[in-house]
């Protein structure tokens, strides 16, 4: 569990934002940034973010619940969350485990995931467990 990045320190409930700020979220960080990770899937690769996850109740939408558009492919049970606005990724339902969401690092308020003092892993996305039979 990650509790500061860089400068900043996670909250138990720290606010997260999209480009513009036309999308606000509040999170439920309660043990800090958990299993931060990339994935390597058609979708991630292309965004580029570095996600951790939360319950699905564990975000909430402060404003811009109308500028969010979803995204949806391939078995469509992935829900990818971005501003209308600006583009920004903020967060997705997951696929692999669709009881929470991801969210974008780079979101949060603060952070700047290049100061992230650990390895962060990529998962294979390409080879999806839900795929395999």
């Amino acid at each position: 569990m990650i509790k500061q990045i860089g400068p900043t320190a996670i909250q138990t409930w720290h606010r997260a934002s999209c480009h513009c700020g036309a999308v606000v979220l509040r999170l439920h960080l309660p043990d800090g940034i958990v299993d931060p990770r990339r994935c390597d899937c058609s979708i991630c690769r292309r965004k580029g973010a570095i996600v951790a996850s939360v319950p699905l109740d564990g975000i909430e939408i402060l404003q811009g619940q109308q500028q969010l558009r979803v995204y949806e492919f391939n078995t469509r049970t992935a829900k990818h969350y971005f501003c209308g606005v600006c583009g920004i990724f903020t967060h997705h339902q997951r696929r692999s485990n669709p009881t929470q969401y991801g969210f974008n690092l780079g979101c949060l308020d603060g952070v700047n995931p290049f100061e992230l003092e650990v390895e962060v892993p990529t998962r294979d996305g390409v080879n999806h467990p839900a795929d395999r039979a």
